[in-house]
């Protein structure tokens, strides 16, 4: 199976400094095959026999927290879902600007928010959720608008829980054309 882990919060604004080749390392050394990383923000696509996506999460999340002494979950999904949430094209008729930014975010369980209602754009606009799947919630930040970067990310964790990760559309894009190479 082809899969992709997603870590939470590596990276970012300075936080849990991670180097990728640290991490290529880490998944190459729990035995994993084909193993690459895109970007610095966590992204580490690999190979295994195992299917059990459970037990493989908390492999990862116990061998990363064991070699670098922090907590780091994980979001995985199989390559072959990445590409159907492609197919699904789920940003269609959105105009994409300079200022306009795409945002798929990973759940660890079933989407359920928990106060608002889908879709949702707060007063100012410069964030929209547009839709919501089983485990994935799709939004759009318009940067035009004020740092809508920032709240959505806060509204994202208040509505769906702290344990998701989210990812510019562009990288998930980016990840597929990689896998696409092999």
């Amino acid at each position: 199976m082809h899969y992709c882990a997603f870590l939470r919060g590596i990276n970012v604004g300075g936080h849990a400094l991670i180097k990728m080749e640290e991490l290529k390392k880490a998944f190459v050394n729990m035995g994993f095959e084909n193993v690459r990383t895109l970007l610095a923000s966590g992204n580490v696509v690999f190979e295994t026999l195992q299917s059990d996506k459970e037990m493989l999460t908390e492999r990862i999340e116990t061998e990363l927290k064991n070699l670098f002494k922090k907590n780091i979950n994980i979001s995985l999904r199989s390559v072959d879902s990445l590409k159907a949430l492609r197919s699904a094209d789920p940003f269609r008729g959105i105009k994409v600007t300079p200022d306009i930014r795409l945002y798929v975010t990973f759940l660890s369980g079933k989407a359920k928010p928990r106060t608002i209602t889908i879709p949702f754009a707060p007063a100012r606009g410069e964030f929209r959720i547009l839709r919501v799947a089983p485990r994935e919630v799709f939004s759009v930040v318009d940067l035009s608008k004020g740092k809508g970067t920032t709240e959505a990310m806060n509204i994202l964790e208040k509505e769906f829980g702290s344990d998701v990760t989210t990812r510019n559309w562009n990288t998930i894009l980016k990840i597929l054309e990689q896998t696409e190479k092999v």
